[in-house]
């Protein structure tokens, strides 16, 4: 698929799953802007990049909101059309402690406004001029932890593992919305795996060029809406059940 005259748009592009997911991304050929919350950590980030860059906590709808619509106007003033990928990469873990019957009102809050709320805020604001135009990649970093079955889905973490439940729960209800892919429009949830990251720490078995590479892969890949699927969550190229 030819890249040229494409553009992207990354959140949680400062560090981690979401940088190394900007650098594959510009490497084929599209035009960036990252996402993070730390001014002077996206500044840097988007300097060794190359791309261009935005600082705004995601926590934060509103302010959330009009960075996109800046980001929008300024690539707009550059020459691009409607977006091509947008990749949501920002996310925290919730207290080891974080029971359902344990979990405080303010790390409810937290946890669910970063990793379910502006995933809606961003898809909300972006995607529809995506499914207007008939184009468009959206792909979401979910976790295995938001399953409904398989292993390891099952108790603790509360606040995780429901938030990236219901980001599933979004992208499969996104998908059936959008016909699909029929008309162009991909939307997609990913599993990176435990990989060396900020949150997955030094330990994690998989670098964070492993874990991002599914992503740049459903950003970027050929789709043939009569044989190729969408609205699913990924796992190393693989569709993981929910």
């Amino acid at each position: 698929m030819s890249n040229q005259g494409k553009w992207a748009i990354v959140t949680g592009g400062s560090r981690g799953l979401g940088f190394e997911t900007a650098k594959g991304l510009i490497a084929a050929g599209i035009f960036v802007y990252i996402i993070g919350k730390d001014e002077n950590r996206v500044k840097e980030s988007g300097a060794k990049l190359g791309c261009q860059y935005r600082a705004v906590d995601v926590a934060d709808s509103e302010k959330f909101r009009k960075t996109l619509i800046e980001i929008t106007e300024d690539a707009s003033s550059r020459g691009f059309e409607v977006l091509d990928v947008l990749v949501l990469a920002h996310g925290v873990m919730s207290e080891k402690m974080s029971k359902t019957l344990k979990t405080t009102d303010e790390e409810w809050r937290r946890v669910l406004a970063i990793n379910l709320d502006a995933v809606f805020t961003a898809i909300n604001q972006l995607a529809p001029a995506m499914a207007d135009a008939r184009k468009g990649r959206v792909v979401v970093y979910s976790a295995c932890l938001g399953r409904m079955s398989g292993p390891g889905t099952h108790g603790g973490l509360a606040p995780y593992r429901i938030s990236k439940a219901g980001v599933n729960a979004l992208v499969k209800n996104l998908s059936y919305e959008t016909l699909l892919g029929a008309r162009g429009f991909l939307v997609d949830a990913i599993c990176p795996n435990h990989s060396r990251t900020d949150m997955g720490g030094p330990d994690a078995p998989r670098s964070a060029q492993e874990g991002a590479e599914t992503a740049i892969w459903l950003a970027t890949r050929d789709f043939d809406p009569t044989k190729d699927k969408t609205g699913l969550l990924w796992e190393d190229r693989q569709v993981v059940d929910w």
